[in-house]
């Protein structure tokens, strides 16, 4: 009699252990990293290119400033009152730079440029290049992305639009800084949402429970990239029937009990 009873506890136990199992193997992120190791990794250190509508800001400096006047363009600051009557000025900012359609940007002395498809490095380097009839010395130009964002949408804690300063991010850390997935998410269904130089839509899937994921193109963010979090079945279910979870585990709990009353009527 008590093998039977023991057998039956075991019955009912064992779907919700199998479950248990199952659902743990999707949770935690880059899998199997021995495959990552063995590659041979030798790929170039990401640099974010420049696309169109990205604006950017154009800094050209000399050892005499008065050189670096004419492609250093200011936009006046309004002049603020105080309370006082006092006229308070602040100082001019940087004339900032929209990427055309083309790629292209209007730049003081130089005329139209072509930064579009560019790195930072590369608009640098052609910027110096075409400043030699004008400046005698070889000028620094740092030329940086203002608009660089991503967006995090989806089964996250903390959904938003981020500014990356260093103008590069990974995937992981996109969600990092989103409060990285709520329990509800699909580790393996992950879409990231990307628009080319020509306008061009992409949607693809990466699975984050794979550790070569992070050998994908797609593993670095570009700017305006969006990453969606694709809800799981227990979500889809809490919103049309309310809170499955606590009556996944009443019904668990209930079942445990009536096994265990068994166990003890039996003996």
């Amino acid at each position: 009699m008590n093998n039977l009873c023991e057998k039956l506890l075991l019955g009912l136990m064992l779907p919700f252990l199998l479950v248990a199992c199952q659902s743990y193997k999707k949770v935690p992120y880059l899998q199997d990293v021995e495959v990552i190791n063995k590659v041979n990794q030798q790929k170039e250190m990401y640099d974010a290119k420049i696309m169109p509508k990205d604006l950017l800001t154009i800094v050209v400096s000399c050892t005499s400033p008065e050189l670096a006047v004419p492609f250093n363009l200011t936009v006046a600051s309004p002049v603020s009152i105080s309370t006082s009557n006092i006229i308070t000025t602040t100082q001019p900012v940087l004339q900032q730079y929209l990427v055309d359609n083309e790629g292209k940007i209007n730049f003081p002395v130089l005329g139209e440029l072509k930064v579009g498809g560019l790195t930072k490095k590369q608009a640098e380097a052609m910027i110096v290049e075409k400043m030699k009839p004008y400046i005698k010395e070889i000028p620094i130009v740092t030329v940086r992305m203002v608009n660089y964002k991503i967006s995090v949408i989806g089964e996250v804690s903390h959904p938003g639009t981020f500014t990356i300063n260093n103008e590069k991010v990974n995937l992981l850390e996109a969600l990092a800084m989103a409060g990285d997935m709520t329990v509800y998410g699909l580790r393996d269904n992950v879409k990231l949402i990307r628009e080319d130089a020509n306008g061009k839509q992409q949607i693809i899937t990466l699975d984050l429970n794979k550790a070569e994921t992070i050998l994908s193109s797609y593993y670095w963010l570009q700017q305006n990239d969006i990453v969606y979090v694709t809800p799981n079945k227990a979500k889809a279910r809490n919103s049309d029937i309310g809170n499955s979870t606590n009556l996944w585990f009443s019904a668990t709990s209930i079942l445990v009990s009536l096994a265990s009353l068994l166990v003890t009527i039996l003996k």
